[in-house]
């Protein structure tokens, strides 16, 4: 950390958030450590500090922050933080965001957004090319990610499926 290192900044305030590794549990020293990695470009802090304000872990849920944190996270490239901001938008009723949000995290291969934009259609917020169109960038996603050791390390164990 004294190097300016953002992982190890993040490590240390996952433990303090957690509370574990002889860490005693502090969210206040957690969210300051996220912030100072993000800054130092480690996108993944972003996202658990809008986790924090999301859930109120800690501190009081605040979902414009959680909001704020999440846009910073997407904005850096994390697919999760963009599925969060389609969840936030389709519980708002603004579809249209939402599939923007969805469509893009899917190209980044998360299948939780394949599966609301799926949902999505199933309940007529969307139209069925919408559908087809997530599942195809899905489908190219995987197709770029295949690999042999991907493979065999998913046949050895199932928590290393990558699709």
């Amino acid at each position: 950390m004294e190097a300016g290192d953002a992982i190890a900044m993040f490590e240390y305030g996952l433990y303090y958030a957690l509370g574990e590794n002889g860490f005693t549990q502090d969210i206040t020293k957690a969210l300051a450590l996220w912030h100072q990695a993000a800054e130092l470009g480690f996108a993944r802090a972003y996202f658990n500090i809008g986790a924090v304000y999301s859930r109120g872990d800690g501190v009081e849920v605040d979902k414009k922050k959680a909001m704020h944190y999440y846009e910073l996270a997407a904005m850096e490239g994390n697919v999760v933080a963009r599925g969060n901001l389609g969840l936030y938008e389709r519980n708002a009723g603004n579809y249209d965001k939402a599939l923007r949000h969805y469509m893009i995290a899917v190209r980044g291969g998360d299948t939780r957004s394949v599966k609301a934009i799926q949902q999505m259609y199933m309940n007529g917020h969307t139209a069925k090319d919408h559908y087809a169109n997530g599942l195809r960038s899905h489908q190219a996603y995987l197709s770029e990610i295949k690999s042999d050791q991907r493979d065999k390390a998913a046949a050895v164990q199932a928590a290393c499926r990558y699709y």
